[in-house]
Protein backbone atom coordinates (compact mmCIF):
# COMPACT_ATOMS: atom_id res chain seq x y z
CA UNK A 1 0.00 0.00 0.00
CA UNK A 2 1.15 3.57 -0.62
CA UNK A 3 1.90 6.19 2.03
CA UNK A 4 -1.62 7.65 2.24
CA UNK A 5 -3.20 4.20 2.36
CA UNK A 6 -0.89 3.20 5.22
CA UNK A 7 -2.00 6.30 7.16
CA UNK A 8 -5.67 5.48 6.56
CA UNK A 9 -5.16 1.87 7.68
CA UNK A 10 -3.48 2.95 10.93
CA UNK A 11 -6.15 5.61 11.52
CA UNK A 12 -8.82 2.90 11.27
CA UNK A 13 -6.97 0.82 13.86
CA UNK A 14 -6.72 3.81 16.22
CA UNK A 15 -10.47 4.46 15.93
CA UNK A 16 -11.28 0.84 16.70
CA UNK A 17 -8.78 0.20 19.50
CA UNK A 18 -8.02 3.48 21.30
CA UNK A 19 -10.69 3.02 23.97
CA UNK A 20 -9.02 -0.16 25.15
CA UNK A 21 -5.52 1.33 25.46
CA UNK A 22 -4.70 2.38 29.02
CA UNK A 23 -0.89 2.63 29.23
CA UNK A 24 2.01 4.25 27.42
CA UNK A 25 3.55 0.87 26.61
CA UNK A 26 0.30 -0.33 25.07
CA UNK A 27 0.17 2.89 23.03
CA UNK A 28 3.67 2.23 21.71
CA UNK A 29 2.90 -1.36 20.74
CA UNK A 30 -0.52 -0.69 19.23
CA UNK A 31 -0.02 2.62 17.44
CA UNK A 32 3.47 4.15 17.53
CA UNK A 33 5.52 1.15 16.43
CA UNK A 34 3.09 0.57 13.51
CA UNK A 35 3.49 4.23 12.55
CA UNK A 36 7.30 3.92 12.52
CA UNK A 37 7.10 0.62 10.66
CA UNK A 38 4.04 0.61 8.38
CA UNK A 39 3.84 4.34 7.63
CA UNK A 40 7.44 5.57 7.79
CA UNK A 41 8.85 2.23 6.61
CA UNK A 42 11.60 1.66 9.20
CA UNK A 43 12.27 -1.86 10.49
CA UNK A 44 11.44 -1.69 14.19
CA UNK A 45 13.15 -5.04 14.72
CA UNK A 46 16.45 -3.94 13.19
CA UNK A 47 18.60 -2.11 15.79
CA UNK A 48 20.59 -0.49 13.00
CA UNK A 49 17.38 1.39 12.05
CA UNK A 50 15.30 1.71 15.22
CA UNK A 51 16.65 1.65 18.79
CA UNK A 52 14.02 1.49 21.56
CA UNK A 53 14.87 2.88 24.99
CA UNK A 54 17.79 4.79 23.48
CA UNK A 55 20.37 6.01 26.03
CA UNK A 56 22.81 8.87 25.59
CA UNK A 57 24.28 10.19 28.83
CA UNK A 58 23.66 13.91 29.16
CA UNK A 59 25.79 15.76 31.73
CA UNK A 60 24.67 14.72 35.20
CA UNK A 61 21.66 12.91 33.71
CA UNK A 62 22.91 9.32 33.47
CA UNK A 63 20.93 6.46 32.03
CA UNK A 64 18.01 8.64 30.92
CA UNK A 65 16.16 7.06 28.01
CA UNK A 66 14.36 8.32 24.93
CA UNK A 67 11.61 6.02 23.66
CA UNK A 68 12.95 5.54 20.12
CA UNK A 69 15.93 6.67 18.08
CA UNK A 70 15.67 6.24 14.31
CA UNK A 71 19.02 5.79 12.59
CA UNK A 72 20.38 6.02 9.09
CA UNK A 73 23.91 4.95 8.19
CA UNK A 74 24.71 4.56 11.86
CA UNK A 75 23.74 8.13 12.80
CA UNK A 76 20.72 9.20 14.80
CA UNK A 77 18.32 11.03 12.49
CA UNK A 78 15.15 11.26 14.56
CA UNK A 79 14.20 11.01 18.22
CA UNK A 80 10.71 9.91 19.26
CA UNK A 81 9.22 10.54 22.69
CA UNK A 82 5.90 8.83 23.45
CA UNK A 83 2.92 9.51 25.68
CA UNK A 84 -0.25 7.53 26.34
CA UNK A 85 -3.05 7.79 23.80
CA UNK A 86 -5.34 10.69 24.72
CA UNK A 87 -2.72 12.42 26.88
CA UNK A 88 -2.11 16.05 25.90
CA UNK A 89 1.25 16.68 24.25
CA UNK A 90 3.24 19.08 26.40
CA UNK A 91 6.95 19.71 25.99
CA UNK A 92 7.27 20.28 29.73
CA UNK A 93 6.81 16.53 30.08
CA UNK A 94 9.33 15.73 27.34
CA UNK A 95 12.49 17.44 28.58
CA UNK A 96 14.53 14.45 27.35
CA UNK A 97 13.92 15.58 23.79
CA UNK A 98 15.62 18.92 24.44
CA UNK A 99 18.60 17.32 26.16
CA UNK A 100 19.09 14.49 23.66
CA UNK A 101 18.68 16.81 20.71
CA UNK A 102 21.76 18.75 21.80
CA UNK A 103 24.06 15.72 22.27
CA UNK A 104 23.10 13.52 19.31
CA UNK A 105 23.23 14.04 15.56
CA UNK A 106 19.43 14.16 15.39
CA UNK A 107 17.86 17.13 13.62
CA UNK A 108 14.27 15.90 13.96
CA UNK A 109 12.37 15.24 17.20
CA UNK A 110 8.87 13.79 17.41
CA UNK A 111 6.49 14.00 20.36
CA UNK A 112 3.42 11.78 20.03
CA UNK A 113 0.61 10.06 21.89
CA UNK A 114 0.01 7.67 19.01
CA UNK A 115 -2.76 9.77 17.49
CA UNK A 116 -1.42 13.33 17.52
CA UNK A 117 2.11 14.12 16.38
CA UNK A 118 4.32 17.18 16.87
CA UNK A 119 7.54 17.35 14.86
CA UNK A 120 10.39 19.68 15.82
CA UNK A 121 13.75 20.77 14.42
CA UNK A 122 16.41 23.39 15.28
CA UNK A 123 15.42 26.24 12.99
CA UNK A 124 15.70 28.96 15.65
CA UNK A 125 19.20 28.06 16.94
CA UNK A 126 21.63 25.34 15.76
CA UNK A 127 21.53 22.12 17.84
CA UNK A 128 18.82 23.56 20.10
CA UNK A 129 15.38 22.11 19.58
CA UNK A 130 12.71 24.69 18.78
CA UNK A 131 10.00 25.23 21.36
CA UNK A 132 7.30 25.14 18.69
CA UNK A 133 6.74 22.27 16.24
CA UNK A 134 6.96 22.86 12.51
CA UNK A 135 4.63 20.00 11.69
CA UNK A 136 1.49 19.07 13.64
CA UNK A 137 -0.96 16.39 12.55
CA UNK A 138 -3.65 14.12 13.94
CA UNK A 139 -4.03 10.72 12.31
CA UNK A 140 -7.79 10.80 12.94
CA UNK A 141 -8.18 14.23 11.31
CA UNK A 142 -5.44 14.32 8.73
CA UNK A 143 -4.83 17.40 6.62
CA UNK A 144 -4.04 15.94 3.20
CA UNK A 145 -1.90 18.95 2.32
CA UNK A 146 0.59 17.77 4.97
CA UNK A 147 0.98 14.24 3.60
CA UNK A 148 3.91 15.13 1.28
CA UNK A 149 5.70 16.75 4.23
CA UNK A 150 5.06 13.71 6.42
CA UNK A 151 6.37 11.44 3.69
CA UNK A 152 9.71 13.26 3.73
CA UNK A 153 10.30 11.61 7.12
CA UNK A 154 9.88 8.10 5.72
CA UNK A 155 12.77 5.73 5.09
CA UNK A 156 12.36 5.72 1.31
CA UNK A 157 11.96 9.49 0.98
CA UNK A 158 13.99 10.82 3.91
CA UNK A 159 15.43 14.16 2.82
CA UNK A 160 16.76 16.13 5.76
CA UNK A 161 17.66 19.22 3.74
CA UNK A 162 14.17 19.37 2.23
CA UNK A 163 12.57 18.94 5.66
CA UNK A 164 14.71 21.65 7.24
CA UNK A 165 14.19 24.06 4.36
CA UNK A 166 10.40 23.70 4.56
CA UNK A 167 10.23 23.71 8.36
CA UNK A 168 9.99 27.45 8.98
CA UNK A 169 7.25 27.98 6.41
CA UNK A 170 5.32 24.94 7.66
CA UNK A 171 5.63 26.11 11.26
CA UNK A 172 4.08 29.51 10.58
CA UNK A 173 1.45 28.20 8.16
CA UNK A 174 0.41 25.63 10.77
CA UNK A 175 0.26 28.25 13.51
CA UNK A 176 -1.82 30.59 11.35
CA UNK A 177 -4.24 27.80 10.46
CA UNK A 178 -4.66 26.83 14.11
CA UNK A 179 -5.27 30.48 15.04
CA UNK A 180 -7.89 30.75 12.29
CA UNK A 181 -9.59 27.53 13.42
CA UNK A 182 -9.70 28.83 16.99
CA UNK A 183 -11.10 32.20 15.91
CA UNK A 184 -13.75 30.54 13.78
CA UNK A 185 -14.85 28.33 16.65
CA UNK A 186 -14.54 30.90 19.47
CA UNK A 187 -14.05 34.44 18.09
CA UNK A 188 -11.89 36.73 20.19
CA UNK A 189 -12.64 40.42 20.69
CA UNK A 190 -9.77 41.33 18.35
CA UNK A 191 -11.22 39.12 15.61
CA UNK A 192 -14.67 40.71 16.05
CA UNK A 193 -13.21 44.23 16.02
CA UNK A 194 -11.49 43.49 12.71
CA UNK A 195 -14.89 43.02 11.07
CA UNK A 196 -16.59 45.78 13.05
CA UNK A 197 -13.99 48.28 11.79
CA UNK A 198 -14.90 47.40 8.20
CA UNK A 199 -18.64 46.87 8.47
CA UNK A 200 -19.74 49.42 11.11
CA UNK A 201 -19.42 53.19 10.87
CA UNK A 202 -19.55 53.85 14.60
CA UNK A 203 -17.07 53.29 17.42
CA UNK A 204 -16.24 49.67 18.27
CA UNK A 205 -17.29 49.79 21.92
CA UNK A 206 -17.49 46.57 23.93
CA UNK A 207 -21.27 46.66 23.56
CA UNK A 208 -20.95 46.82 19.76
CA UNK A 209 -18.36 44.02 19.78
CA UNK A 210 -20.74 41.84 21.81
CA UNK A 211 -23.59 42.64 19.42
CA UNK A 212 -21.45 41.69 16.43
CA UNK A 213 -20.12 38.45 17.93
CA UNK A 214 -23.09 36.24 16.92
CA UNK A 215 -23.22 38.00 13.53
CA UNK A 216 -19.57 37.26 12.78
CA UNK A 217 -19.97 33.68 13.97
CA UNK A 218 -23.03 33.18 11.79
CA UNK A 219 -21.47 34.88 8.75
CA UNK A 220 -18.33 32.72 9.07
CA UNK A 221 -20.38 29.55 9.39
CA UNK A 222 -22.51 30.47 6.38
CA UNK A 223 -19.45 31.31 4.29
CA UNK A 224 -17.77 27.98 5.09
CA UNK A 225 -21.06 26.17 4.50
CA UNK A 226 -21.35 27.81 1.08
CA UNK A 227 -17.79 26.78 0.21
CA UNK A 228 -18.43 23.19 1.27
CA UNK A 229 -21.66 23.10 -0.70
CA UNK A 230 -19.86 24.41 -3.79
CA UNK A 231 -17.15 21.77 -3.48
CA UNK A 232 -19.71 18.97 -3.00
CA UNK A 233 -21.79 20.29 -5.86
CA UNK A 234 -18.71 20.30 -8.06
CA UNK A 235 -17.72 16.78 -7.00
CA UNK A 236 -21.21 15.28 -7.35
CA UNK A 237 -21.90 16.83 -10.73
CA UNK A 238 -25.00 18.86 -9.93
CA UNK A 239 -26.78 21.12 -7.48
CA UNK A 240 -27.23 19.73 -4.00
CA UNK A 241 -30.92 19.12 -3.21
CA UNK A 242 -30.73 21.31 -0.10
CA UNK A 243 -28.01 23.83 -0.81
CA UNK A 244 -27.04 25.68 2.34
CA UNK A 245 -28.38 22.96 4.61
CA UNK A 246 -24.90 21.93 5.79
CA UNK A 247 -24.34 25.11 7.73
CA UNK A 248 -27.92 25.23 8.94
CA UNK A 249 -27.69 21.72 10.39
CA UNK A 250 -24.58 22.44 12.47
CA UNK A 251 -24.90 23.40 16.13
CA UNK A 252 -23.67 26.84 17.10
CA UNK A 253 -19.91 26.93 17.45
CA UNK A 254 -19.42 23.55 15.76
CA UNK A 255 -17.74 24.83 12.63
CA UNK A 256 -14.02 24.02 12.88
CA UNK A 257 -13.12 23.64 9.20
CA UNK A 258 -9.67 25.04 8.43
CA UNK A 259 -9.87 27.51 5.59
CA UNK A 260 -7.29 25.97 3.29
CA UNK A 261 -8.82 22.52 3.59
CA UNK A 262 -11.75 23.91 1.62
CA UNK A 263 -9.71 25.51 -1.11
CA UNK A 264 -6.63 23.31 -1.41
CA UNK A 265 -6.10 22.05 -4.98
CA UNK A 266 -6.50 18.33 -5.62
CA UNK A 267 -3.23 16.86 -6.93
CA UNK A 268 -5.21 14.15 -8.76
CA UNK A 269 -6.83 16.73 -11.08
CA UNK A 270 -4.87 17.43 -14.25
CA UNK A 271 -6.16 20.00 -16.75
CA UNK A 272 -5.42 18.82 -20.30
CA UNK A 273 -4.67 20.85 -23.41
CA UNK A 274 -7.85 19.47 -24.95
CA UNK A 275 -9.93 20.78 -22.05
CA UNK A 276 -8.37 24.22 -22.36
CA UNK A 277 -9.08 24.16 -26.10
CA UNK A 278 -12.69 23.32 -25.31
CA UNK A 279 -12.85 26.19 -22.82
CA UNK A 280 -11.61 28.63 -25.44
CA UNK A 281 -14.27 27.40 -27.87
CA UNK A 282 -17.01 27.88 -25.25
CA UNK A 283 -15.75 31.37 -24.45
CA UNK A 284 -15.66 32.25 -28.14
CA UNK A 285 -19.30 31.20 -28.41
CA UNK A 286 -20.30 32.99 -25.19
CA UNK A 287 -18.92 36.41 -26.13
CA UNK A 288 -22.05 36.96 -28.20
CA UNK A 289 -23.89 37.28 -24.87
CA UNK A 290 -21.39 38.38 -22.18
CA UNK A 291 -17.90 39.77 -21.70
CA UNK A 292 -15.26 37.02 -22.07
CA UNK A 293 -13.79 37.59 -18.60
CA UNK A 294 -17.08 36.41 -17.08
CA UNK A 295 -16.54 32.93 -18.51
CA UNK A 296 -14.32 30.84 -16.22
CA UNK A 297 -13.46 27.19 -15.78
CA UNK A 298 -13.05 24.80 -12.88
CA UNK A 299 -11.56 21.36 -13.37
CA UNK A 300 -12.80 18.31 -11.46
CA UNK A 301 -11.85 14.64 -11.49
CA UNK A 302 -14.69 13.54 -13.76
CA UNK A 303 -15.39 16.62 -15.84
CA UNK A 304 -14.22 20.11 -16.80
CA UNK A 305 -16.79 22.76 -15.86
CA UNK A 306 -17.32 26.13 -17.56
CA UNK A 307 -19.21 28.63 -15.40
CA UNK A 308 -20.62 32.13 -15.59
CA UNK A 309 -19.05 34.56 -13.10
CA UNK A 310 -17.09 31.73 -11.41
CA UNK A 311 -20.38 30.72 -9.78
CA UNK A 312 -21.02 27.02 -9.31
CA UNK A 313 -24.75 27.74 -9.43
CA UNK A 314 -24.35 29.06 -12.98
CA UNK A 315 -22.95 26.13 -14.95
CA UNK A 316 -22.81 26.73 -18.71
CA UNK A 317 -21.40 23.44 -19.90
CA UNK A 318 -19.39 20.48 -18.63
CA UNK A 319 -16.83 18.84 -20.85
CA UNK A 320 -16.25 15.10 -20.47
CA UNK A 321 -13.18 14.66 -22.63
CA UNK A 322 -11.02 12.17 -20.73
CA UNK A 323 -12.87 8.98 -21.66
CA UNK A 324 -10.87 6.44 -23.65
CA UNK A 325 -13.54 5.99 -26.31
CA UNK A 326 -16.50 8.27 -25.52
CA UNK A 327 -16.48 12.05 -25.32
CA UNK A 328 -19.54 14.14 -24.50
CA UNK A 329 -20.69 17.47 -23.12
CA UNK A 330 -23.50 18.41 -20.75
CA UNK A 331 -25.44 21.65 -21.17
CA UNK A 332 -27.93 23.28 -18.80
CA UNK A 333 -30.44 25.22 -20.88
CA UNK A 334 -34.16 25.47 -20.04
CA UNK A 335 -33.49 25.28 -16.31
CA UNK A 336 -32.32 21.68 -16.54
CA UNK A 337 -30.07 21.37 -13.49
CA UNK A 338 -29.19 17.75 -14.28
CA UNK A 339 -28.03 18.75 -17.74
CA UNK A 340 -28.59 17.44 -21.26
CA UNK A 341 -25.96 15.13 -22.75
CA UNK A 342 -24.54 15.48 -26.26
CA UNK A 343 -21.99 12.99 -27.57
CA UNK A 344 -19.15 14.49 -29.59
CA UNK A 345 -16.38 13.03 -31.74
CA UNK A 346 -13.85 15.78 -31.02
CA UNK A 347 -13.55 19.02 -29.09
CA UNK A 348 -14.45 21.01 -32.23
CA UNK A 349 -17.96 19.51 -32.07
CA UNK A 350 -18.67 21.84 -29.15
CA UNK A 351 -19.70 24.35 -31.81
CA UNK A 352 -22.71 22.08 -32.46
CA UNK A 353 -24.16 23.11 -29.10
CA UNK A 354 -23.46 26.82 -29.54
CA UNK A 355 -27.12 27.77 -29.28
CA UNK A 356 -27.51 25.78 -26.04
CA UNK A 357 -24.50 27.62 -24.58
CA UNK A 358 -25.89 31.03 -25.51
CA UNK A 359 -29.37 30.06 -24.34
CA UNK A 360 -28.31 29.16 -20.78
CA UNK A 361 -26.30 32.40 -20.48
CA UNK A 362 -29.40 34.37 -21.51
CA UNK A 363 -31.42 32.50 -18.88
CA UNK A 364 -28.95 33.48 -16.15
CA UNK A 365 -29.13 37.09 -17.35
CA UNK A 366 -32.91 37.04 -16.96
CA UNK A 367 -32.62 35.57 -13.48
CA UNK A 368 -30.22 38.32 -12.48
CA UNK A 369 -32.66 41.08 -13.39
CA UNK A 370 -34.12 42.49 -10.19
CA UNK A 371 -37.76 43.54 -10.40
CA UNK A 372 -38.41 47.12 -9.20
CA UNK A 373 -39.90 47.45 -5.74
CA UNK A 374 -43.48 48.64 -5.90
Amino acid sequence: MDFAEAINALAGKIRDKKRGIETEEATKNAFIMPFISSVLGYDVFDPSEVVPEFVADVGVKRGEKIDYAILKNGEVRMLVECKKIGEPLNLRHASQLFRYFAVTSARIAILTNGQAYQVYTDGDAPNVMDEKPFLVFDLLDIDRTLIPEMQKLSKDSFDLDSVINAAEELKYIGMIKRIMASEIKTPSDDWIRYFVSRAYAGKATQKVVDQFRPLVTKATSQYIGDQVNDRLENALGGDLPNAGSIEASLPAGAVTVEVDSVSAPDPDIVTTDEELEGFNIVRAIAVAEVAPERIVHRDAKTYFAVLLDDNNRKPIIRLHLNGKSVKYVTTFENGNKMGARYDIASVVDIYKVAEQIRSVIREYAREDVVAPVS
